[in-house]
């Protein structure tokens, strides 16, 4: 099992909930590492919640599959941290 793997399984671990800006972290290196460069359009001004995701998703255009696997592994080993 790879290290971006574990951290996937260890994020659901957490004890508590990551505040938002985390979660939008989290949620856009797994998608870069996953999906690659975001595609499809921009979500509307009133999708708040996906237009977020998406504009997170959207910044880290150009980062490596391998960057973005060990920055959401990183993100999640801080995480654990401080959230155990």
């Amino acid at each position: 099992m790879s290290a971006f793997e574990q951290a996937q399984k260890d994020i659901k671990t957490l004890s508590q909930r990551p505040g938002n800006d985390d979660m939008l972290a989290l949620y856009a290196h797994f998608k870069q590492a996953s999906q690659g460069d975001a595609t499809g359009s921009r979500p509307g001004m009133f999708d708040m919640i996906n237009r977020a995701k998406y504009d997170a998703w959207a910044a880290l255009k150009g980062m490596s599959q391998s960057a973005a696997e060990q920055a959401y592994t990183d993100k999640v080993n801080a995480l654990l941290k401080t959230h155990a």
